[in-house]
């Protein structure tokens, strides 16, 4: 799966693209702006970029109204069309974000069952009881997604809404000529839906000569139940989310170690061995990265942890020049529209760091085996079938002189390029991170 040799950006588009929250109707092209960025993303070293939703919708993107329309705020089918044949001549491939949990209350179908009630032919599209009522006062019960009554939960054993969903990601694989889709609150849909999903998109490959990648947004649990051969290639790792900022936080790198360690490592009971898990330090839902960390030494840092564990890393549009924003600000401040992208020393560490990433079979294959942990610091070994690569992170305001048999002499850091010495032990100056590429040779 070409997605597990690849780095992610995730762009917001009503948001990068300042669009207004309400859908006002009026026809923008706002969508074009991404083309403006490309060039700033092909050089981070991107390899495909997951849009959040573009379809039409009631506000924010996740109150679908038409599955084959990109919202008017954003622009015209053609419009997108031609931002993803952009991206595609420039290498970068294209997820979009598959919101089929749940649609708006502007959804075609869901306003016909209020109008007709019982005589609705899409009655059966959603869970109804039209005995009750809503807090928006129907004159009908409907299952909203959590408690959340704009998003309007479909239900997914209907052959009518399959039927649906199934042809608008016929529309985007053919039209927009997409490369995976991110399935929104994986954690609430269907399994059934979901191997007949993979099944769907399978067949698409084949029928069009390319792999569809799906990764499911995942909170809690365990990301296997939907995660294997017949469901989704990936999910969002957001135990391992938690892990990275809160061990800079609290400087225990025990915590970290410890999740990847449970998820990664050699020992037969770790449970996502093998697997690849889309690794994040922030997103759209989240704190900003640069918001949340209460070290800003620690910034460079945590990416440096993100790429070198095992996954697939996604940067999301502004962090990689440190913008903050804070969840507490309400979800606006995490969303925002900034004019052009910034280039600066974090942004260049981390363009470093995609390429060491995505050149390394290690890196984007290897298993976890922990070398040397501390509070303050960690190394940790990622192993292939032919590369060996350490990846060490002194997060301490002093230098840390490292003992460990490295079982080799010499090595390369992927990151700077530069030759390391491992006589005598390895000094790792303050705020540093390496990537050590070795010999295969392991004991």
């Amino acid at each position: 799966m070409w997605a597990y040799e690849s780095t992610f950006y995730q762009i917001y588009p009503l948001g990068f693209c300042g669009a207004p929250f309400e859908n006002d109707g009026k026809l923008e092209h706002r969508i074009l702006k991404v083309a403006d960025w490309i060039p700033h993303i092909k050089k981070l070293g991107t390899d495909a970029v997951y849009f959040s939703p573009v379809f039409e919708s009631d506000t924010h993107g996740y109150n679908t109204r038409d599955f084959k329309k990109i919202d008017v705020r954003l622009g015209t089918n053609e419009d997108f069309k031609d931002i993803c044949d952009k991206l595609h001549d420039n290498g970068i491939k294209v997820v979009l974000d598959g919101v089929f949990n749940h649609v708006g209350r502007g959804f075609y179908q869901f306003q016909d069952v209020i109008k007709n009630r019982e005589n609705s032919p899409y009655l059966s599209w959603f869970n109804i009881n039209l005995g009750g009522n809503s807090g928006y006062n129907d004159g009908l019960w409907y299952e909203g997604w959590e408690g959340n009554y704009d998003l309007v939960k479909l239900n997914l054993r209907s052959e009518d809404v399959i039927g649906l969903i199934f042809d608008a990601v016929r529309y985007w694989v053919e039209y927009f000529g997409i490369d995976g889709i991110r399935l929104d609150v994986a954690y609430c849909l269907d399994m059934d839906f979901l191997r007949r999903l993979r099944r769907f998109t399978d067949e698409l490959g084949r029928e069009f000569g390319r792999e569809i990648f799906l990764v499911g947004e995942m909170l809690h649990g365990d990301y296997n139940r939907l995660v294997n051969d017949e469901m989704l290639h990936s999910a969002t790792n957001y135990e391992c989310y938690k892990g990275l900022y809160s061990s800079f936080n609290s400087m225990n790198m025990f915590e970290i170690n410890h999740s990847l360690n449970r998820q990664f490592g050699y020992e037969n009971w770790c449970i996502y061995r093998g697997k690849h898990l889309l690794s994040f330090v922030d997103n759209h839902d989240v704190t900003r990265v640069a918001s949340i960390l209460t070290n800003k030494n620690h910034l460079p840092l945590i990416y440096a942890l993100m790429f070198g564990m095992p996954g697939i890393p996604c940067v999301y549009y502004g962090s990689e020049w440190g913008v903050e924003g804070n969840k507490s600000d309400g979800d606006p401040a995490l969303r925002r529209s900034y004019d052009k992208p910034e280039w600066n020393e974090l942004t260049e560490y981390i363009s470093r760091l995609e390429s060491a990433k995505k050149n390394s079979e290690a890196l984007n294959y290897g298993g976890f085996y922990s070398v040397l942990l501390t509070n303050k610091q960690c190394i940790f070994e990622r192993k292939s079938e032919h590369e060996r690569v350490l990846v060490a992170i002194n997060a301490d305001s002093e230098s840390f002189m490292a003992h460990f048999d490295a079982h080799c002499g010499r090595a390369v850091d992927l990151i700077s390029g530069e030759e390391h010495d491992f006589g005598g032990g390895s000094c790792l100056p303050p705020y540093s991170a390496y990537y050590w590429k070795l010999s295969l040779i392991h004991i």
